[in-house]
């Protein structure tokens, strides 16, 4: 009688285990359905942690033309940006990607203290630091999603309306581009694809894990999560590589040691150096996977690395 109740047994596991498989992909994709209708192109802090900010941060909005919605924006002005003195004056602009998704300008622009900090201890130049909200999926072309294309919004209409609203250069080489964890993994599909727009670019804190998770399943970062084929980390630094054409780049990769993806970081810097990329890196011993924590501990130079990138 034992071997009826072996194979019933058998049965009822499977099923079990067929169930929890069915409500896993339906609670994966129905978490994915919360994250994508949460978003919103325009999300400012409440009016009570506004006030934490500097007051040279400011909140703006531009009309996308694609989407025809208003898309937020934070921006950190030198001091003296508006004094008519300095009307004729051009600044150099850093573009910080945040991290979590789904997108937010709201997200890491409390960072903007310690960029004022250096530029008042006259530690850097001063420069405009712009803090953008990344879409639905964060700094990811993802046309499933309704006006989802956060890459193509942030590439192909911000950067343009801050160039043309804002007293920037307007130049490569005094244009950079930064971000942590989802922002890092952003910063740097971005800059491997448009290595003509950056002249100074630092991924930190980039989940290379599920990067390479995407290359390696056709696109798929999850049974709910499907982008192009190619569209991830590791594909694009590859194709970027073998680019004749291709402006240099010299990123710097910024990553703490309790970090939980310290070690995909360490494995992905070995990959640059396969593909024959140069870079630096800024390794921050006992920093977690915070990227306010790696500024208190090492962000002055971080803000140098672009300081220099910069000419200055």
């Amino acid at each position: 009688m034992k071997y009826p109740c072996l194979l019933l047994a058998f049965f009822l596991s499977f099923g079990t285990t067929s169930s929890f498989a069915q409500k896993s992909k339906l609670s994966g994709k129905a978490k994915l359905q919360a994250q994508l209708e949460s978003h919103r192109w325009t999300s400012p802090l409440p009016e009570a942690r506004a006030k934490a900010l500097p007051q040279n941060v400011r909140h703006a909005t531009f009309r996308s033309p694609s989407m025809e919605v208003d898309v937020g924006y934070y921006v950190l002005l030198p001091d003296g940006y508006d004094l008519p003195k300095n009307k004729k004056k051009k600044y150099p602009v850093v573009y910080h990607l945040h991290g979590g998704r789904p997108g937010a300008e709201s997200k890491s622009v409390s960072l903007a203290w310690f960029v004022l900090k250096a530029m008042r201890a006259g530690k850097i130049q001063p420069t405009l630091y712009v803090f953008p909200n990344g879409g639905p999926m964060s700094w990811y072309n993802f046309p499933q999603a309704e006006n989802g294309l956060g890459e193509d919004v942030f590439v192909k209409e911000l950067i343009p309306s801050i160039d043309a609203t804002y007293r920037t250069f307007g130049t490569r080489a005094k244009r950079g581009i930064q971000g942590f964890s989802q922002g890092g993994r952003g910063t740097t599909r971005i800059m491997f694809k448009y290595p003509e727009l950056f002249g100074s670019t630092a991924p930190g804190g980039s989940g290379y894990e599920p990067e390479e998770k995407i290359r390696d399943n056709e696109g798929a970062e999850s049974g709910a999560i499907k982008f192009a084929p190619g569209y991830d980390a590791w594909s694009l630094a590859k194709v970027y590589a073998k680019r004749k054409d291709a402006p240099p780049i010299k990123p710097m990769l910024w990553v703490g040691t309790k970090g939980f993806n310290y070690e995909y970081n360490l494995k992905y810097m070995k990959y640059l150096d396969k593909l024959g990329i140069p870079y630096e890196n800024l390794i921050v011993p006992e920093a977690p996977h915070s990227a306010k924590i790696i500024y208190e501990k090492k962000g002055l130079d971080l803000m140098q690395f672009h300081d220099r990138n910069f000419g200055f």
